[in-house]
Order: structure tokens, then sequence, then C-alpha cells
């Protein structure tokens, strides 16, 4: 492939990415000056490949979490772990450590959601293990007066992202059934969503974490409450406050003692 050529394609798939950023409320990837300007232009046929392929049917439209398949149905975690086996159903797996499926009570009253492993998780194999775990791990048993152990703890996707970028629609879309089993076999009687990317996964691309946190939703009939991602509060430790009175909430509705 020629130097123009190639530059084509990068455009092209630039483009594409942008477009499913933006029908998933996603901030848009860092790009060059001048290369968002050039992407939010209308996205143009693949340098070398027809509008509509041969059979006279349209492209498909990029990737959205409406896309993703049915959750697959299982009586146990282990046996949904087994059925996703060593997964390379999207790019990720190509520059993970371990796969992150998740850990804790099968039988939790009360599973926390995040986006993804990172550094520490990915090579651990674990979930929430390094310093933004550290800090829910404090919260859990500090604040809740619980152990880790007694709740669960997963991710939307199961593999780390690249440089711990939020995952792109096509990779959310092939996890969330994922997700969704796990909190089907589990069956909690809350839900914390730690972020924006877990907030969209499970309520929609419409949610907006700084506006809509800390007010009670609902995922299939379970009270789902959406909070800051405790990387966030390690960034920015003043949103520790409203965070404890998202916590504070959910304690108040599993009838914990909050003190």
């Amino acid at each position: 492939m020629n130097a123009s050529k190639e530059l084509k394609e990068i455009f092209f798939e630039t483009k594409r990415l942008l477009s499913a950023y933006e029908e998933m409320g996603l901030e848009p990837p860092m790009l060059l000056r001048g290369g968002l300007e050039f992407a939010k232009g209308p996205v143009l046929q693949k340098p070398g490949l027809p509008s509509t392929p041969s059979n006279g049917t349209e492209k498909s439209p990029p990737p959205s979490l409406k896309d993703a398949a049915p959750s697959p149905r299982f009586d146990s975690l282990e046996a949904l772990r087994a059925h996703v086996g060593d997964c390379r159903r999207c790019g990720l797996h190509t520059g993970r450590t371990n796969l992150v499926f998740g850990e804790g009570n099968e039988e939790a009253r009360l599973v926390f959601v995040g986006e993804g492993p990172g550094f520490d998780e990915d090579r651990e194999g674990r979930p929430f293990v390094g310093k933004s775990g550290q800090l829910l791990t404090r919260i859990i048993e500090n604040g809740m007066g619980l152990k880790r152990n007694e709740v669960y703890i997963c991710n939307v996707v199961k593999c780390r992202p690249p440089g711990n970028r939020d995952p792109n629609p096509d990779e959310t879309c092939v996890c969330l059934p994922f997700l969704k089993a796990q909190l089907r076999i589990i069956g909690p009687e809350v839900i914390c969503a730690l972020g924006r990317v877990a907030c969209q996964a499970l309520l929609g691309t419409a949610f907006a974490i700084t506006r809509d946190r800390g007010h009670w939703r609902a995922y299939e009939d379970i009270p789902l409450m959406p909070t800051f991602h405790p990387a966030y509060l390690l960034r920015n430790p003043a949103a520790k406050r409203p965070v404890w009175d998202d916590v504070k909430s959910i304690m108040e509705k599993l009838g914990l003692e909050v003190k």
C-alpha cells in the first residue's frame, strides 16, 4: 500500500470511529490539530470500494449498544466464565495479559460495575486492585462496614483497553451481554455503576454522569445508583463528599447502619 492510499485509509477509519463515539455520547478521541475538523465532515466512502455492496444493500451503520447480542443464559457464574473462555471476540484480546471476569459473592446483595480493567487488573486478572480499586475497597469495608468478598465487582469490558482509554462501541457491544448475564445470575438487590461508561452501558447513552449521578435509576427492575468512578475521586478529591452521599443512599436501601 502506498503512502497516499494508507493515509486515506487512516482518515477513513478515524471518521468511522468518531461517528461511533458520537453515537455513544463519548468524547472524541484525541486527534492532531486539524484532524477533528476533517473528521467532523461527512463520512466518505472507503477508497477503492463502492458506496454500496454489489447486492445493492446499504452499508451497516457504526455499532451502538442496541446492537449488543442477547445475553447468554447460564445458571452459575462458573458456567458463564467457561463460556467466555479465552475470549477473542473483539480486538481487545490482542493486548491483554489476563481476562478480568469479575470476583466476589455469587449471591451478593450489592454489585459494583466499572468500565474496564486497568494496568494492575490486567496484570493480576482481578477487578479493581490498583489505586482506584484500593479506594473502592476502603469505601466497601471502612465506609459500608462490609467485606470486599461479600459484594461482587466486575466491569463492562473484560479486557484492558490500550492506554486505559474508554472502550469503543464495538468492544462494549461484544462484552455487554456477559455483564448482563452476570447481573441476571447474581440477582443483586442494588447495583452501583461507577463512572460514565458503566452508567451509559446499563442506562443508555443519554446518561450524563455529572448531571445524573446520585439519583436512583433501575436496571431490569434492580435499583441502580450511578456515581463517580474511584479513579475520578483520585484526581478530584472534592468529589468524595457526593460519592459518600451516594454510598449512604445505597446503605439505606440495603438496610445497613449509616454511621
